[in-house]
């Protein structure tokens, strides 16, 4: 009886093997796919949508943050117009 277990584990243990390679193998490939389409983003592809003409380059895009000033004041503008509104939030009652 001891013998079949021992044949027992040594099937199981062979299984494993056999799936660790093929994992492994996976993770190889997988790994040079990745490098791959990596590379592909790295290089630089031309899209299909143009450049806009005139276009300066955002604060944010520069990686910089943008000024407190300039946030307080597209605030403030932002907040004048919403409260001069279109009138879309008055009630009229009939």
């Amino acid at each position: 009886m001891p013998r079949n277990r021992v044949e027992q584990l040594e099937s199981a243990v062979a299984e494993l093997e056999s799936t660790v390679e093929g994992l492994t193998e996976e993770v190889v490939e997988t790994k040079e796919r990745v490098r791959v389409l990596e590379a592909e983003l790295d290089a630089d592809v031309p899209t299909r949508v143009p450049e806009r003409r005139g276009r300066a380059s955002t604060d944010a895009e520069d990686g910089q943050e943008a000024d407190p000033n300039d946030v307080a004041a597209a605030t403030a503008d932002a907040e004048e117009e919403k409260a001069e509104g279109s009138g879309a939030d008055d009630i009229i009652v009939a």
